[in-house]
């Protein structure tokens, strides 16, 4: 049995469990996923000061399931604290963008993103993915995570509107970016003219993947493990990692 950790970092349940169904459908027959909301943080997540609280509270999250789990994929579509998580976490974490970005270049020269709000921050993130050369353009529709778990068929019509746009743009393949738009990829395929990539289900995939690669865990550069390091104030499985 494989453990999937999906690891919300906001604090709206249905978020998660949204996220955790999209998982379950891309997961392969042994894999288990094992969906988890911050104990603290921002509802949603829609700034850039909510994003560094969620950094917190995503590792917080994590450190309880270190060693209990064999894989993580994060549940936020600004992979929060991604490069923090692999530092902490003895097993492969998968940001869900970065995923669904690397995915897209599988399948054609250059690839959008559409999401909601704004999409600076997307344009920044796939950036230091080192993918902006990939990168067609960007679009974000009026509609907010809220209005993506109340309203879907509305928001799903905003997102064919833009798509299109981005296709006519030179995308050869388009990301949905946003963990309440966990889902939408599958049943907007049939009438997108291009791929359509879900980063839930790519970084189930992508995290099945380096399971079976059973890569061992770098023990020098950037993302090798901390130890010795004191603390104050965090969760005790949090500040029991740093200690190492």
């Amino acid at each position: 049995m494989m453990r999937i950790l999906v690891a919300n970092a906001n604090t709206t349940d249905a978020i998660t469990e949204l996220c955790a169904a999209a998982a379950r459908a891309a997961a392969a027959p042994g894999s288990e996923i094992i969906p988890a909301t911050p104990r603290f943080g921002a509802a949603v997540i829609s700034s850039r000061l909510e994003n560094a609280i969620a950094g917190h509270a995503l590792l917080d999250l994590l450190a309880g399931h270190a060693g209990q789990v064999e894989a993580v994929v994060l549940a936020v579509s600004l992979d929060t604290a991604l490069d923090a998580a692999r530092q902490l976490m003895p097993c492969p974490v998968v940001g869900m963008t970065e995923a669904a970005c690397l995915t897209a270049c599988l399948l054609g020269g250059r690839f959008g993103l559409v999401t909601m709000g704004g999409v600076e921050t997307y344009r920044e993130l796939i950036g230091r993915h080192g993918l902006a050369a990939r990168l067609s353009g960007l679009r974000g529709i009026a509609a907010t995570p809220q209005d993506a778990l109340r309203d879907p068929p509305a928001v799903e019509a905003m997102l064919l509107q833009e798509i299109d746009s981005l296709v006519a743009e030179g995308a050869d393949a388009v990301v949905l970016g946003g963990a309440a738009l966990a889902g939408m990829a599958a049943r907007l395929g049939p009438r997108a003219p291009v791929p359509l990539l879900d980063g839930i289900a790519c970084a189930v995939k992508q995290a099945e993947a380096l399971v079976a690669l059973n890569l061992p865990r770098p023990r020098a550069g950037s993302v090798a493990p901390v130890a010795g390091r004191d603390s104050k104030g965090l969760s005790p499985a949090l500040a029991a990692l740093l200690r190492g």
